[in-house]
């Protein structure tokens, strides 16, 4: 991994001038300090979501899900667009560690760890709707094919909905090994460095005896390079298959075959988005500025202008077709003239002005390495993704092909307060991961020490002048 050579000509991956010593240091930092009063403001704010959503969620199985704002034209409201959204935020982790290791992307190295637990945490979130959604909380075993006590009941092979079941899950179990088995060398390097006999213990059980030798290392980056090649195939595989809840209706507007890329592209934009909120306030809370540097930020930004820009193409060919077919009912779908100033123009334009107008500033070079304005940037895509999961579901569905039929959704308290509580939640994991689990893989980092940092690419520019 480290042997290769690298031109003086590309910006350093690590500044500051670092020894392997300072990695060491400067990642084991938040996990051996005290917390902070700022982490500990934003755990309280987060637990007051998570407790909150959690009651909303305990009301809507006590009670029903007729607590939300369903009704018998749109039966998928809020919880099924909070399901994609947060599914979506999950893809940006897989494909920063598995695709970008495969193409030996080094900027990775500063950002995956963060990216592969934010995609555990957010599909955690997205499993969480469906199930609620069932109604039967306590069946919900049913949606897996095992042996049962009424003889022949297997989970229907040809729902698209027990189709997620089965990608999600692989998903996760697949995210979860590729994350752990990164961890493992840390985890030995804080095991190294406890001071305490009880976090000693922790940390032995989980660097599963690890000592650094070249074998463990040969190991390790042989099961990264597997594991890497069964994840790629899922980066792709489980939005598709989530896109497919709608392809393979007859609903209009859903029955379209742009779906599945239209939808991978979409996730990796989301997911890509919710990585720069995320460790931009890492990066300024740990102060890990010379880990994850402007560099980093902005290759980043120039990922989300790619993955924008196919977002935009397919919401054009969309409008498009909606407007070209002359067909009334296409005239209600989600991106199309009906939409733009009907009663849920507002979403439409939340839609086009988050995800189209706003990250198109991404193109000027002043924009994308400012790093307030990412931020803000990143923020707003948010947004604008959870909106067009909104538009896809709820204006589709609220212009039916009889007229009286037609009808407004409107969220309940219980909903906002579910989707409130999985932020909570999500917020609430990903605090305390940053405080137990280094936030940067330090030992890949210290294998491209000596070609990608500050100090050395220094000398070998001098040596080449």
């Amino acid at each position: 991994m480290s042997g290769h050579y690298e031109a003086p000509i590309r910006e350093p991956l690590i500044i500051g001038h670092k020894t392997y010593h300072d990695i060491t240091e400067d990642i084991a930092r938040p996990i051996e300090e005290r917390a902070g009063k700022l982490w500990w403001i934003s755990l309280y704010a987060a637990l007051v979501l998570f407790i909150y959503g959690f009651g909303c969620i305990a009301y809507t199985i006590g009670t029903g899900i007729g607590a939300w704002g369903l009704n018998r034209t749109i039966n998928w409201g809020w919880d099924i667009t909070n399901f994609v959204w947060w599914v979506g935020i999950g893809h940006a982790g897989t494909l920063i560690s598995a695709v970008l290791l495969l193409f030996r992307q080094r900027w990775r190295m500063s950002v995956n760890r963060s990216a592969e637990a934010m995609t555990i945490f957010a599909v955690v979130q997205a499993a969480i709707f469906p199930v609620i959604h069932m109604g039967r909380v306590w069946v919900g075993y049913w949606v897996f094919p095992l042996p049962n006590q009424f003889g022949s009941l297997w989970g229907n092979f040809n729902s698209p909905l027990l189709w997620d079941v089965f990608a999600i899950s692989t998903y996760f179990s697949v995210s979860t090994v590729f994350w752990f088995m990164g961890l493992i060398p840390d985890f030995a390097m804080i095991r190294d460095r406890a001071k305490t006999p009880w976090t000693k213990k922790i940390y032995t059980f989980l660097a599963f005896g690890w000592g650094g030798k070249a074998k463990h290392w040969q190991r390790f980056e042989e099961l990264s390079l597997v594991l890497a090649g069964l994840a790629t195939p899922l980066v792709f595989s489980v939005h598709t298959t989530v896109s497919f809840d709608f392809a393979t209706s007859v609903i209009k507007g859903w029955h379209s075959t742009i779906y599945p890329p239209y939808f991978v592209a979409g996730a990796i934009f989301s997911g890509f988005a919710m990585v720069q909120t995320l460790l931009l306030v890492a990066r300024k809370v740990c102060h890990l500025e010379d880990y994850i540097t402007m560099y980093h930020i902005e290759i980043m930004n120039i990922v989300i202008i790619l993955t924008g820009g196919m977002v935009t193409v397919a919401y054009a060919t969309e409008y498009f077709i909606g407007w070209y077919s002359g067909s009334r009912y296409e005239d209600f779908t989600y991106l199309s003239p009906g939409a733009a100033v009907g009663p849920y123009w507002w979403a439409f334009w939340s839609l086009i002005i988050c995800n189209l107008v706003v990250p198109a500033s991404f193109w000027f070079k002043r924009a994308r390495t400012n790093i307030i304005w990412t931020f803000i940037v990143a923020l707003i895509i948010n947004i604008g993704m959870w909106f067009e999961r909104f538009d896809i579901i709820v204006i589709n569905l609220s212009r039916d092909y009889l007229p009286g039929s037609w009808t407004m959704f409107k969220p309940t308290i219980i909903d906002v307060g579910v989707y409130l509580g999985t932020i909570g939640f999500f917020s609430v994991l990903f605090l305390l991961y940053a405080r137990t689990f280094p936030v940067i893989a330090q030992a890949e980092l210290k294998s491209i020490l000596k070609i990608s940092g500050e100090t050395y690419k220094a000398k070998e520019g001098d040596e080449h002048h």
